[in-house]
């Protein structure tokens, strides 16, 4: 990723020793599934030829393959890769890119608070007081769908705070929207991009889940769900423009697999820290903490399937609580990227996801379909 700094500790979490991981790479013959382990990586695709073939297996750890190279090598060639032409792919190719949105109740609602009282924080604990007084607890405490639930919902009502945004967060039914199109998301290293007619953009750090067509949870990985807070914030009917552009969908760099030692509550007790360093010297930092979210991640993988049905499985972006207000130029105007930001989010045991921003108008452009694809795997004798 040009002068970024890539090493195995940086691309897999320090205990990667002890788990499996299935990645995809650019190698000479084309898109290659990988599994990762005991510091080997092996390619797989004479038993899978896509990661949605590997995941759809009984035991996708217990796949063998060839022998490449050791995560060192890995590591160096991670780091000499071409950020247009990258490496390390995005570690899924034919499943659905899902995410779930407003999926940390407490922050929206804060958020709500915090604009109706324009940021004085003793008229905020005074709405709040009022608020969990009229609903017999504290905010917290209520679960999405609930009868408190419904209760916070009229109080806000009344006291003209309510929007659809609350209705997502604390209601029955989940947001759940398509991130971007099949193979369309980048991996480790790439380029990622924001529309270059958006003023006020932001990175979203997220726990993404990797689930097979019958709704199993097979593993996790982490994901830059890249947001365009003007086009959304003009209209909620503008999500797809603010959500799905050239390259505006980050994954990886790999998807860990569910084992003894690594589970879905490994996930529910995840911390995602992100850091972004500007051309000009600006650094952010931001955490989420996942126990913090709303709805436990194996309801929105239900909520996600719901009926609909996916072949070939698909990967579903568990939202996040990070909302950057650090001002970045003038005072007051918050952040927003500049082109040249690198954006890294990190979480113990998945390892380091870093990209560099540039406009979705100048980011490599999308030419590597389904078509192309599926010719690829058929040269290579990799369809049957």
């Amino acid at each position: 990723m040009g002068n970024a700094v890539a090493n195995s500790v940086d691309l897999l979490p320090a205990d990667a020793a002890a788990g499996v991981f299935v990645g995809r790479l650019q190698l000479e013959a084309g898109p290659t599934p990988v599994i990762i382990r005991q510091g080997m990586v092996e390619d797989v695709s004479d038993t899978a030829a896509t990661v949605a073939d590997l995941l759809a297996l009984d035991n996708p750890a217990a796949v063998t393959g060839r022998p490449l190279f050791d995560v060192a090598e890995l590591a160096a060639r991670a780091a000499a890769q071409d950020a247009r032409s990258p490496f390390i792919l995005a570690p899924i190719d034919l499943q659905v890119v899902k995410a779930a949105g407003v999926t940390f109740a407490i922050s929206a609602i804060e958020r709500v608070i915090e604009e109706r009282v324009r940021g004085d924080a003793n008229a905020a604990a005074a709405v709040r007081a009022s608020i969990e007084a009229r609903i017999g607890g504290g905010i917290r405490a209520v679960v999405p769908g609930s009868e408190e639930a419904a209760k916070l919902k009229q109080v806000l009502i009344n006291d003209g705070m309510w929007s659809q945004y609350l209705e997502v967060a604390i209601g029955p039914d989940a947001e759940i929207f398509t991130k971007c199109a099949v193979l369309a998301s980048v991996g480790w290293g790439a380029e990622i991009g924001v529309r270059s007619d958006s003023s006020w953009n932001n990175p979203e750090p997220e726990v993404v889940l990797a689930v097979d067509a019958k709704g199993r949870i097979l593993g996790a990985t982490l994901g830059n769900d890249v947001n365009l807070r003007d086009f959304e914030g003009r209209s909620a009917l503008l999500l797809s423009k603010a959500k799905d552009n050239n390259a505006s969908c980050s994954i990886g760099p790999f998807i860990r697999l569910f084992d003894a030692g690594f589970t879905l509550d490994d996930v529910r007790n995840a911390v995602v820290d992100l850091r972004i360093d500007g051309p000009e010297g600006y650094v952010l930092t931001g955490r989420s903490t996942m126990r913090e979210i709303s709805r436990d991640p194996a309801e929105l993988v239900r909520q996600a399937m719901s009926e609909h049905h996916f072949p070939d499985g698909f990967v579903l972006f568990l939202g996040t609580l990070f909302a950057p207000t650090q001002d970045r130029d003038d005072p007051g105007r918050g952040f927003t990227h500049k082109v040249g930001d690198v954006v890294r989010i990190s979480a113990e045991r998945l390892g380091a996801l870093s990209n560099r921003v540039t406009t979705a108008r100048d980011a490599a452009p999308w030419h590597y379909g389904l078509r192309v694809l599926m010719r690829n795997l058929a040269g290579r004798g990799l369809l049957r």
